[in-house]
C-alpha cells in the first residue's frame, strides 16, 4: 500500500520513456566549460522535441479557443417529433444529451494575431454521438462572401497580408471584392460592428451552408442551422475594439475560459429552419447560395435544443491545436447538398488536417468517437497509436470483402431525395440576385450598426485605388441610395461619378437591377425594416465598450434575443 501511495505522491521528471532526470540544469560536458558531448541523450530528447513543438499554423482559422459541453435535445423540432425529419439519434428523445465540443476562431490573422481584430469568428461544433462524430462547421455570420469553392483560394487570398509588403492591404480586399458582386451581402454584416462581436458568448453561430435532414423513411429536407445566445449579443464599434487591442490580444478567449472556470457556462438556443428538398423555382434566390440567408417569416426557425460549454481544455496544444473538424463529418440520418461551397469545404477541410496534424490525426482524444465503436480496415501511418479491431475480428484480414471473419458493410438505409439531371457544365448559379438581401440586412440593422459599417467601410476604402472606390461605390448604389451615398461621401465618390459604369461581364442583372442602374443613386431608397420581414441576424446588438470587455463583460445586462414563435 505505501508502494502505491508513493507512487500516487511521486512528482519526479522523467524523460519521455520514462527515465528519472537527475539533473535538468546542465548539458554533460568535458570539464564545467565544455565542449558539450554527443552522449547528452536528455538534452537532445528535451531539445529536438522543442524543436518540433510546434505543427503547421492553420492557414485560416488559426486563432482559436476550444471549450466542452453538451447539447440537450428536445425531441422535437419546433413543435413537431424530431422523427417526422431526421432519424439522427442525438435529435430524438426529449432530454437526450450529446457531449461536444467547440471551437470558436478567428479567420485571418495568424495564431498570435489580436482577437478583437474584424473578421468572421469561427463556430465549430464537434458532436460525440452514439453514430459517431458529427462536425458542424460554421460561422457567427449567416452568409459568406462567395459561393462556389473554386474560389475560396481567392478570397482568402485577398484578405491575407500581401505577399510582398506582407500587410493586411484594403486595395488588395476591395479589388477581389469591387469584381465579385455576390460578396456585398457579407460585407454588409463583417463592416458593421457584427465583424467584432464583444466576446465568444455574445455572438450567434450558423452552420451557413445547407444541408439536408434524413428521416427513417429516406425522405429528405434541406435545412439551416443557428445558435443564439442565450446572454444576448454583443458587439465592438471599430474605436472601441482598438482599445481593447491596445491591452489584450486574447480578450475572447480569456473571457470565456474565465466564465466556465466560475460556474458561469454559456447557453445557446438552437434552431433549425426547414424547407422541402427541391429547386424553389418560386424564389428569386438559390436556396443552396451561401451568400443568401433565408428570410424567417417565409421559413421559420424551430427550436431542437440548447447548447451548455461547461468545462475548459487541460492543454491547448493536444485539445485546441490538434482538434480537427470537417464538413463532411456527418452522421445518419444527415446528409449533405449540393451547395457548392459546402461540396469544396469538405474536401478540404479533411485534406488540410491530414497535412497539419497527419494521416492518423482521427486517433488524437479530442478528435476521437467517445460514444461509438470504431472498426476500419486502416493501418500504418505516421504516429498511428493503435489498431481498431472488432471483436472477433481475424487481425490477418484489412480488407473487405472477405470470408475470414473480416469487417463487414452495415446495412443500408433509404435516402430519397430528389432527382437531379442536367448537362456537365461550369457555370454559376441562374438566380443569383446579389443586391437584394444586402439591401435587406441594411434595412434591418439597429442605427449605430449602420454608423459603424458607414465609417469603417468609408475609412478603408479611403487606402483604395480610384477604379476600386469607384466599383464598390457602384456595388453599394446597386445595394441602397443611402448605402453608396454616405460612404460615397466618405472618400469623394458621387453616384454621377459611377453612373457610367457598365456591370462587370460576369454579371446578368436582373430585371429590377436593370431599373436599379438607369436610376443609380435615385431609386427612392428608404430605411424601412419593416418591409423586409423576419431577417436572420436583424436583432438587438447591444454596443459594448471597450471597459466592458476587458472587465469579462461582469455586470452588463444584454437584452437577450427575442424567442421565436412556435412552429
Amino acid at each position: 500500500m505505501a508502494k502505491k501511495d508513493e507512487q500516487d505522491n511521486d512528482r519526479t521528471l522523467t524523460t519521455r520513456q520514462g527515465h528519472p532526470v537527475t539533473d535538468n540544469q546542465s548539458q554533460r560536458t568535458v570539464g564545467s566549460r565544455g565542449p558539450a558531448t554527443l552522449e547528452n541523450y536528455h538534452f537532445l530528447e528535451k531539445i529536438t522535441h522543442f524543436d518540433r513543438e510546434r505543427i503547421p499554423e492553420r492557414v485560416v482559422h488559426a486563432r482559436g479557443f476550444v471549450c466542452y459541453g453538451e447539447f440537450e435535445a428536445d425531441g422535437m423540432v419546433g413543435n413537431e417529433p424530431a422523427s417526422r425529419y431526421t432519424r439522427a439519434k442525438l435529435f430524438q428523445t426529449k432530454g437526450k444529451k450529446t457531449d461536444l465540443a467547440i471551437r470558436f476562431s478567428t479567420v485571418i490573422g495568424g495564431r498570435d494575431s489580436s482577437e478583437v481584430a474584424r473578421d468572421p469568428r469561427g463556430f465549430a461544433v464537434k458532436f460525440y454521438t452514439e453514430d459517431g462524430n458529427w462536425d458542424l462547421v460554421g460561422n457567427n455570420l449567416a452568409v459568406f462572401f462567395i459561393r462556389d469553392a473554386i474560389k475560396f483560394p481567392d478570397v482568402i487570398h485577398s484578405l491575407k497580408p500581401d505577399p510582398v509588403t506582407f500587410r493586411q492591404e484594403p486595395n488588395r480586399i476591395f479589388d477581389f471584392m469591387s469584381q465579385t458582386p455576390e460578396s456585398m451581402h457579407m460585407l454588409t454584416h463583417l463592416f458593421s460592428p457584427r465583424g467584432i462581436p464583444a466576446s465568444y458568448r455574445h455572438m450567434e453561430g450558423f452552420g451557413v451552408n445547407t444541408y439536408k435532414m434524413v428521416n427513417a423513411e429516406g425522405g429528405t429536407v434541406l435545412v439551416k442551422y443557428h445558435f443564439h445566445p442565450r446572454c444576448g449579443l454583443a458587439s465592438l464599434t471599430q474605436a472601441e475594439a482598438e482599445k481593447v487591442q491596445g491591452k489584450d490580444l486574447g480578450s475572447a478567449s480569456k473571457d470565456l475560459f474565465e466564465a466556465i472556470e466560475r460556474g458561469e457556462f454559456p447557453q445557446w438556443d438552437v434552431f433549425v429552419q426547414i424547407m422541402d428538398d427541391n429547386e424553389h423555382p418560386e424564389l428569386d434566390w438559390d436556396p443552396l447560395d451561401d451568400t443568401k440567408i433565408w428570410p424567417e417569416h417565409q421559413f421559420p426557425l424551430r427550436h431542437i435544443g440548447v447548447m451548455t460549454l461547461n468545462r475548459n481544455v487541460k492543454d491547448h496544444h493536444n485539445e485546441n491545436e490538434q482538434i480537427s473538424m470537417g464538413t463532411g463529418v456527418l452522421v445518419d440520418g444527415l446528409d449533405f447538398s449540393d451547395d457548392k461551397m459546402l461540396v469544396g469545404r469538405t474536401f478540404s477541410y479533411s485534406d488540410t488536417q491530414r497535412h497539419r496534424v497527419g494521416a492518423n490525426y482521427l486517433q488524437l482524444p479530442v478528435n476521437q468517437p467517445k460514444n461509438a465503436t470504431v472498426h476500419t480496415n486502416q493501418r500504418g501511418g505516421q504516429m498511428s497509436y493503435g489498431v481498431d479491431l472488432a471483436p472477433g475480428q481475424n487481425s490477418h484480414v484489412n480488407f473487405e470483402p472477405s470470408i475470414h471473419n473480416g469487417l463487414q458493410e452495415a446495412p443500408r438505409k433509404p435516402n430519397n431525395p430528389p432527382v437531379i439531371s442536367g448537362r456537365l457544365t461550369t457555370s454559376v448559379l441562374e438566380r443569383r440576385n446579389d443586391y437584394v438581401q444586402a439591401r435587406g440586412r441594411y434595412n434591418t440593422m439597429m442605427d449605430w450598426e449602420r454608423r459603424d459599417l458607414v465609417d469603417n467601410l468609408g475609412a478603408l476604402l479611403s487606402q483604395c485605388e480610384r477604379d476600386v472606390q469607384q466599383r464598390m461605390v457602384w456595388h453599394l448604389y446597386m445595394v441602397h441610395d443611402d448605402y453608396g451615398k454616405r460612404v460615397g461621401e466618405k472618400i469623394g465618390v458621387t453616384a454621377k461619378d459611377v453612373a457610367g459604369l457598365a456591370p462587370l461581364a460576369t454579371q446578368v442583372l436582373t430585371d429590377d437591377e436593370k431599373k436599379r442602374l438607369k436610376n443609380l443613386g435615385h431609386n427612392g431608397d428608404k430605411i424601412d425594416p419593416t418591409a423586409w420581414g423576419t431577417w436572420t441576424s436583424s436583432v438587438h446588438n447591444h454596443q459594448a465598450k471597450a471597459e466592458d470587455v476587458l472587465n469579462g463583460m461582469k455586470g452588463v445586462k444584454v437584452e437577450p434575443e427575442p424567442k421565436p414563435q412556435p412552429v
